[in-house]
């Protein structure tokens, strides 16, 4: 349904450096760096980059991205790069049965503020 989706990122290397090693634990790549001008864009996906960063100004927590995990230890993983790369607890790797039964995740600030979550739908 979605084709795409980007953020702000108000200090562009942090972040990038940020999604770079947290969204790897998931299998997710940087697939494109761009310069426009004083804009920077960096596009991460699989196949083909679904989540673009980009320079901009401050705009703070006002998003929430959540990215599937194969498996609660990717889960893990991407918390614990997560907050290794400066990102801020904000709900540890855990079930949450109250969304479904099968549902874990973890959760953690991005540099700006944003609620990014890796997300499994499977039992371990």
């Amino acid at each position: 349904m979605i084709d795409h989706v980007g953020l702000s990122a108000t200090d562009f290397d942090k972040s990038k450096a940020f999604y770079t090693e947290a969204l790897g634990t998931l299998g997710i790549k940087l697939l494109a760096d761009w310069t426009f001008g004083d804009r920077r864009i960096a596009g991460y996906g699989v196949d083909r980059a679904t989540f673009w960063l980009h320079s901009g100004k401050q705009v703070r927590g006002d998003a929430h991205l959540a990215f599937r995990a194969r498996s609660h230890a990717e889960v893990n993983a991407f918390y614990s790069v997560a907050l290794s790369m400066g990102g801020t607890d904000n709900g540890a790797p855990g079930p949450r049965p109250h969304y479904h039964a099968n549902y874990y995740g973890a959760f953690v600030l991005d540099p700006d503020g944003h609620n990014i979550e890796a997300v499994c739908h499977d039992p371990e």
